[in-house]
């Protein structure tokens, strides 16, 4: 297990820009963060690097807090950030089952996910029939490969055109040709095992693909890295989701428990900012943010010559850390991770999704409840006085001013929701219901449904054991088993049902709720308490 350990992962050269036509390679070098962590190895490489690998000691600034800014005129129209000329990211294709259609909304915007068999590719409409707006989403693939409205039975085919009405008289016209019988259907590709689309279904857009691609990062084809993935329906807004993950130095109080991290001094600052995002250097790295969606970190161990990008490579040992943030609807977001490395890639082989997804969905709750909180007090203020509002004097919240600064500069300081929306933030539901881990990740996640499934039918197995071990005690006589026999027997019985009842325990804390209380860092997890018995 000790070969796990992180001992370095990669330099990055960032490009910065995208070209339209072609996707840029991500060069790696070397890093060597030193963690501490109560995580066994296997969790450190990815539970561990979720919220980056060290935070970073506050340093006050002799700067005034909110300086003017020379940089934030109004930008040309050419400069405007536009929302919806952009690909996002919907689902891991690992977790869309071919076999039923996904519903999901991104920018507010309802669609359906569905695997075409006859193409053999992932398509991505508007979820509502146009006959009478049911979702496709509660639909089925008919036997011929189609999307079918399950309310009247509509289907139609990859391109949207609707092939059949049940109820369209044989004798008549063929009413399913006119276009009002057709669904939107939007530009879609898979790009790094993601499926993207294009929220614009405009005919112009048709073959966007070819001038425009989503951003590409070459670690995620190559084989010879491994990093599963995860997603997460968060219930708090993109804005706030992206500053979090930006900010490294919340992990030691925001996780107290959880991640144990040394804190060095050192200088972080956005190095270059413009509208395709920014370039941002860290002590222990840099990371790049190109909206709307992907923020990635090259964690390195820089041997820095003048204000080059060189680097030292101290290790074939390589790696990055990639959020992929999404804009839902206001108050709600949704997170896509992954950590692929060319290091302990055996233990991906050998250990199910899930496991690490339990360490990961706890880091998120442990900070969940404070971000949820944090919006609604910005939201009271109003987005365009963040900068008032919040008083950040440190080096530590570079990152956080620098995406602010860009999204007020270039894309009008908040997510374009294009009037769907009144502005206003969802009610904050019961504590249960906002860290709910099986609506917001189980049922979403192939692998963590699975481990639920088979965890469930485990439970019933136990009971069932503990009960008939029981019901033979009871049935057969004292004279036709020895009372060691009867005494194994109870004892048998007794443990099975003990175990079913800890196992309950265990399903409900790892898949449904599991709350934190910051004033002791009290968390009670089961699963965390045994790998550290393993890590032992």
């Amino acid at each position: 297990m000790e070969a796990l350990r992180i001992s370095s992962l990669p330099s990055l050269q960032f490009p910065t820009k995208f070209d339209k036509s072609q996707p840029k390679k991500l060069t790696i070098s070397g890093f060597n963060p030193h963690p501490t962590s109560s995580f066994p190895p296997f969790q450190r490489t990815a539970s561990s690097a979720f919220k980056t690998f060290t935070a970073v000691q506050s340093s006050v600034s002799t700067e005034p807090a909110n300086p003017p800014d020379p940089s934030l005129k109004n930008p040309t129209q050419e400069e405007k950030f536009d929302w919806y000329t952009q690909w996002y990211p919907l689902m891991p294709v690992c977790d869309l089952d071919k076999r039923v259609p996904h519903g999901k909304k991104v920018l507010g915007i309802d669609v359906v996910v569905w695997w075409d068999r006859n193409e053999s590719a992932w398509k991505v409409f508007d979820d509502a029939c146009p006959h009478r707006l049911a979702p496709l989403s509660e639909g089925r693939i008919d036997q011929w490969g189609r999307l079918q409205c399950v309310y009247h039975g509509w289907c139609f085919n990859g391109s949207g055109d609707c092939k059949f009405i049940p109820q369209a008289p044989t004798d008549g016209p063929p009413i399913h040709t006119n276009k009002k019988a057709c669904v939107a259907a939007y530009p879609t590709t898979v790009q790094n095992g993601i499926v993207w689309f294009w929220p614009n279904s405009d005919p112009q857009y048709k073959d966007v693909l070819a001038e425009k691609k989503p951003p590409y990062i070459p670690e995620l084809d190559d084989p010879s890295y491994s990093g599963p993935m995860g997603n997460r329906e968060i219930p708090y807004g993109y804005e706030v989701l992206i500053e979090n993950l930006m900010d490294p130095a919340h992990v030691p109080y925001a996780h107290y428990g959880i991640m144990q991290m040394r804190q060095p001094k050192g200088k972080h600052y956005v190095e270059k900012l413009d509208i395709n995002g920014f370039i941002a250097k860290q002590e222990w790295g840099r990371s790049k943010f190109l909206p709307p969606c992907v923020f990635y970190v090259s964690p390195l161990d820089p041997l820095e010559q003048g204000n080059g990008l060189h680097h030292q490579v101290s290790s074939a040992q390589r790696g990055l850390l990639i959020f992929i943030c999404i804009p839902v609807s206001p108050g709600n977001s949704r997170l896509i991770w992954t950590f692929p490395r060319n290091f302990g890639i055996w233990i991906d082989k050998i250990v199910p999704r899930w496991m690490f997804h339990i360490g990961q969905n706890l880091i998120l709750d442990s900070d969940l409840y404070l971000l949820h909180v944090e919006e609604r007090k910005i939201m009271e203020a109003g987005p365009a006085q963040w900068q008032k509002a919040c008083f950040v004097p440190t080096k530590s919240d570079a990152l956080v001013v620098g995406f602010r600064k860009w999204l007020n500069k270039y894309a009008g300081g908040q997510v374009d929701w294009r009037g769907k929306f009144s502005g206003a933030l969802p009610p904050t539901p019961p504590r249960e219901q906002l860290l709910d881990r099986y609506w917001s990740h189980v049922v979403n996640c192939s692998s963590c449904s699975a481990g639920y499934k088979g965890l469930k039918v485990l439970e019933v197995v136990l009971q069932f054991a503990a009960f008939a071990l029981v019901g033979i005690v009871a049935a057969t006589k004292q004279a036709a088993i020895s009372v060691a026999a009867r005494t194994t027997l109870v004892a048998a019985a007794i443990l099975s049902f003990a175990a079913s009842k800890w196992l309950a325990y265990f399903i409900y804390k790892q898949f449904h709720f599991h709350d934190y209380n910051h004033a002791s860092g009290d968390l009670v997890n089961l699963a965390h308490r045994a790998f550290s018995l393993i890590q032992q």
